[in-house]
């Protein structure tokens, strides 16, 4: 069975970038361009892998990570937080929020695919 991921990033550059590096390592990936939007796809089915972007319109990362891990099967997916806020506070809110590891922007194939090591893609 393959991997799935879900891009949750208002940036259609980032979401066309990561899409190339998670796929190259064997993922699905299914993409949406705010927290809703991303919400709105996971009932259709939840995903394996969550990259999360933080600064978005209308549901920003950190909702969207809250509302997810209040789900009754949202506790399933990995979250990395994948964003340009890299200060100690941000990082806090966001584990604490549930997410499993962070990875800063701009972010190459080699940083994704460490990240996703540690969390337990191999």
């Amino acid at each position: 069975m393959s991997k799935t991921c879900l891009i949750v990033d208002d940036s259609k550059v980032i979401r066309k970038v990561s899409r190339h590096i998670l796929e190259s390592l064997g993922f699905e990936v299914s993409d949406a361009e705010n927290g809703e939007a991303g919400l709105d796809l996971l009932d259709d089915g939840m995903t394996d892998l969550i990259l999360l972007d933080w600064n978005m319109p209308v549901m920003n990362g950190i909702e969207f990570l809250r509302a997810l891990r209040s789900r009754p099967d949202g506790g399933a997916p990995k979250v990395v937080f994948c964003t340009t806020e890299n200060d100690v506070d941000h990082i806090r809110e966001a584990m604490e929020a549930g997410a499993n590891e962070y990875v800063m922007k701009p972010f190459d194939h080699e940083t994704l695919e460490l990240k996703l090591q540690l969390i337990g893609f191999e």
